[in-house]
């Protein structure tokens, strides 16, 4: 005879507590404690025994047969996922609503023509999803659809239809009848999650799962899930934008330096080959207050456009405001150029804008944002042809930055002529085995009198 058991635990990080509180002492969020019911086996009879134990081994004794990873015939997922799904992997997909982790998935589903793919839907209908795969003009008869929200039953499904892959689409909406909780509650998740994971590393079939996100940003539900899975994936953008990035987060498998771009269109997800190209806005005429960049998202590089508006202050307040860069950093490079270049521009509103709606981290972005302020403040365009790819210091160095002979080599392949890059980052690198100008500089100064 089993015993009920109350405990609380913390819906936003899984803290469990004996009582309720207001606040969480793990994670600090308010009101996030609920009640739920668990239960515990005081009869030493109810606990299953196992039906066999494990003995340990040495580790030169473990026969290891490498199994081929299975593609999923999108070139973007397999890059960020290191070559492909790997047999009994289990990989969280995580992103924020109507920003297409569906639609990716179920395109994945379609175009898998050789596995029979099991699509299993806690949230939509099998017609509602039959409207979204006619919308991608893809067909796969080997897809089956499973709207179910009970693990047991899903479980039961699968070892009926053996399925080759299997999509959880999500995660948040799943119960088991061996918790008593409610459907999204973090016991629930837990128990789930973990009877997948059982179920892929027995059977050696990849489950693929759709993870909801707080309004943090990050995924719903207890932290150790994150730990359990074998690959977070985060897929980002700005749903007014057509871009989204799939980025790594956790890969045991590979790196997390890798991003996957695709581009939204009418029916669907849409590989992008070249974001490079897409990113730079082609312009009849040079205009002033635009620079590119030769950024690195992860392992990949990309040239993105930088655009700058400098104007007179029209309040006594003047304005800073920021798309896609952190307004912190401009701050400071503004007081950079105010205090070691000598421009004035306290008195000024200034405004920055990333083009293609992505949100950029990566410092050596800051060669490109002086120039497009400084282009906007003089109202002299730059040249088409240049691009920009260092770092600047609060003292007003130019710093180096990493992987330049890729930036260097992407900039050569999309036609530029000349790279002003920081000359410390010169060293080692055979410039003469490239095709383009490439422009050391030390100090910010230098940069001004280079372009002006």
């Amino acid at each position: 005879m089993s015993k009920t058991k109350t405990t609380f635990y913390c819906q936003n990080c899984g803290f469990q507590s004996a009582k309720w509180l207001g606040k969480c002492t793990s994670c600090g969020s308010w009101n996030s404690f609920a009640e739920e019911v668990i239960q515990k086996a005081n009869n030493p009879r109810d606990i299953i025994q196992p039906k066999s134990v494990n003995k340990a081994i040495p580790l030169n004794e473990i026969k290891f047969d490498e199994q081929p990873r299975i593609s999923s015939k999108d070139n973007e997922l397999d890059r960020v996922l290191g070559g492909g799904i790997v047999p009994g992997s289990v990989v969280l997909l995580g992103g924020e609503p109507g920003i297409g982790k569906s639609t990716l998935l179920l395109q994945t589903a379609l175009k898998l023509q050789d596995k029979k793919i099991m699509y299993v839907s806690g949230e939509e209908s099998e017609s509602q999803i039959k409207l979204r795969a006619d919308r991608t003009t893809l067909s796969n008869n080997n897809c089956f659809i499973l709207t179910e929200t009970s693990v047991e039953n899903i479980l039961f499904q699968l070892e009926e239809n053996q399925p080759g892959l299997v999509i959880i689409d999500s995660v948040q909406t799943l119960y088991t009848a061996y918790i008593d909780s409610t459907p999204g509650s973090v016991s629930q998740i837990r128990e789930s999650t973990a009877q997948f994971i059982k179920y892929a590393k027995t059977t050696g079939v990849p489950v693929i799962l759709v993870g909801h996100i707080t309004k943090e940003g990050t995924i719903a539900g207890p932290k150790i899930l994150e730990h359990m899975v074998d690959v977070v994936l985060q897929f980002e953008g700005d749903r007014n934008h057509i871009f989204r990035i799939l980025r790594s987060i956790k890969n045991r498998f590979g790196s997390t330096s890798e991003i996957g771009i695709y581009e939204m269109k009418e029916f669907g997800l849409s590989e992008v080959a070249n974001p490079s190209g897409i990113l730079i806005s082609e312009k009849d005429q040079n205009l002033s207050g635009t620079a590119v960049c030769a950024t690195m998202e992860g392992m990949r590089p990309l040239l993105i456009e930088v655009q700058a508006l400098v104007s007179t202050a029209v309040y006594g307040m003047p304005q800073r405001s920021s798309n896609g860069f952190d307004l912190r950093r401009l701050n400071m490079l503004l007081a950079v150029l105010e205090k070691r270049c000598g421009f004035h521009l306290s008195s000024k509103d200034v405004f920055l804008n990333i083009t293609g709606g992505i949100k950029v981290d990566d410092p050596a972005i800051d060669l490109a944002i002086v120039s497009a302020i400084l282009s906007s403040s003089e109202d002299l365009a730059l040249s088409q042809e240049f691009c920009f790819a260092g770092e600047i210091g609060l003292t007003g160095e130019i710093r180096p930055v990493n992987r330049l002979e890729q930036r260097i080599s992407e900039a050569q392949k999309l036609g530029f002529n000349r790279i002003y890059v920081s000359k410390f980052n010169l060293k080692g690198i055979n410039t003469k085995s490239f095709n383009i100008e490439i422009v050391g500089l030390a100090k910010a100064d230098q940069l001004i009198r280079k372009l002006f």
